[in-house]
């Protein structure tokens, strides 16, 4: 896509959080080549002390953003951190902003993205116990999520994107030794992403303790991972301070910051806006 001067929303989170402060650093260094509109208004409040308010102001942040990119008002959005226990107060029945935006722009083909400046990770499952990743895994989710990954690094700007898809268990389960989802989800679902033409390269599966430093490394573009921590535990490892989290498969993106509304530091002059910085980044390159 190619715009000559997109409209990059943002929201503010929770304000008692370090979300503004984040934000407003991040725009100080943001690109001149696109507009920046906040999502809602400022209040006043006390930094580290979320309130019911802060909570009526999140949401009405987040439900402003999802009609503004329904609409095409804008062309993409940085979300801030919110506190979902707080949301919860006031209505918000999701697991996260992910599924949100999901629900709200009316898409159900859609997955969590994790990107730093060494690592990018999409996730099969998200927040589930350990014990329900197997039962929950299927190779359906395995191709979907790969697509979704390789469509969202061809956006950002990788021509025929190399994506790993990682195993489940320990040495790719030792042939049966440890478990066999690797031959009967991952696969015939490898098989069949391989069959289908997407100008993508799909590998795998990969030993789980290892593709993650291959990655790294160059040797792929992307990994697509079973359950939540095998993916976020590497990347978060690496990428700590400039990860973000990207909903892909939305027809415009949202991504955010990978970290939480810190409010014990909120106020203090002590949070790092590199994360929401490359949030806004990867907002503008995809829309040029």
């Amino acid at each position: 896509m190619s715009i000559e001067s997109p409209v990059i929303g943002y929201t503010l989170g929770d304000q008692a959080g370090i979300g503004p402060e984040v934000i407003r650093a991040a725009l100080q260094q943001a690109s001149g080549k696109a507009h920046y509109r906040s999502m809602g208004k400022s209040i006043s409040c006390t930094p580290g002390q979320p309130t019911i308010e802060t909570a009526h102001a999140a949401m009405e942040h987040l439900e402003q953003a999802a009609d503004a990119l329904k609409s095409g008002e804008i062309d993409a959005v940085v979300t801030a951190p919110i506190c979902k226990e707080n949301l919860h107060k006031v209505g918000f029945n999701y697991p996260g902003q992910t599924e949100f935006f999901a629900d709200r722009l009316g898409v159900s083909n859609f997955a969590m993205c994790l990107t730093g400046k060494h690592l990018t990770v999409a996730l099969c499952t998200t927040h589930l116990s350990i014990a329900e990743v197997p039962h929950r895994l299927k190779s359906s989710e395995i191709v979907r999520v790969a697509h979704l990954l390789a469509d969202f690094l061809q956006k950002t700007g990788t021509q025929a994107p190399r994506v790993a898809i990682a195993g489940l268990n320990p040495h790719n389960g030792e042939n049966g030794a440890f478990g066999n989802e690797e031959s009967t989800l991952i696969i015939p679902a490898i098989n069949e992403l391989c069959q289908q033409s997407c100008n993508a390269r799909f590998t795998g599966p990969c030993v789980p303790d290892c593709v993650y430093r291959d990655a790294a490394q160059g040797l792929y573009d992307g990994v697509v991972a079973p359950y939540h921590d095998q993916a976020l535990i590497p990347l978060k490892l690496l990428d700590f301070d400039n990860a973000v989290n990207v909903t892909i498969g939305l027809p415009r993106l949202r991504v955010s910051p990978d970290h939480g509304t810190a409010f014990g530091i909120a106020g203090k002059g002590l949070a790092n806006p590199a994360s929401t910085m490359r949030a806004f980044e990867i907002a503008l390159n995809s829309v040029h």
